[in-house]
């Protein structure tokens, strides 16, 4: 029987979609108030990889990554999933349409690991609701991609930025054992 460790904290993203300047200013206060200061980021770009969220949210979205300060227990993902929904809900168009889209997700030495409420094969189910995928791998300082990682994920903006987020969380993780 092998014996049980806890694992290290994780350090938390958080992957922000709107098409509202103001609501993402307003989502980020508001994640900020929850979760604390907020210390990396890449700034917003044009989001036009994929069409899936037009229909809802209208054209010329912008999507942009943040992490925040603090480093998270991984067993709280889905409660952090559920709480970013409810920022969606506040933000939400009279006829229910999202203004913006906040997917969680952390990062481990060896993975980035997001939050979603859709169910597929891939996906593990974690309580309420909420699944979770690994998104990236990381392995020898570069980033592995899964079939199903998402076209934003494979940017080198966007791999660049995780690769460094990573880095800066193993020197912590190092100082701190």
């Amino acid at each position: 029987m092998g014996k049980i460790k806890l694992p290290a904290k994780a350090k938390l993203f958080f992957a922000i979609l709107y098409s509202d300047e103001t609501v993402y200013s307003q989502a980020l206060k508001n994640l900020t108030e929850k979760f604390g200061e907020m210390d990396e980021e890449v700034p917003p770009f044009r989001f036009d990889l994929t069409g899936y969220y037009e229909k809802e949210m209208g054209v010329g979205l912008e999507k942009g990554f943040v992490t925040a300060k603090e480093l998270v227990d991984k067993s709280t993902l889905a409660e952090i999933k559920l709480y970013t929904n409810s920022i969606e809900e506040r933000y939400q168009r009279e006829d229910g349409d999202r203004r913006i889209n906040i997917d969680p997700g952390y990062i481990t030495p060896s993975k980035l690991v997001l939050a979603t409420t859709k169910n597929y094969q891939h996906r593990i189910y974690l309580r309420g609701g909420i699944f979770a995928e690994i998104t990236l791998n990381f392995k020898k300082g570069h980033v592995e991609f899964n079939p199903w990682t998402y076209p934003d994920y494979k940017l080198k903006t966007t791999t660049d930025f995780f690769l460094r987020v990573r880095n800066k969380y193993m020197k912590s993780l190092r100082r701190d054992s």
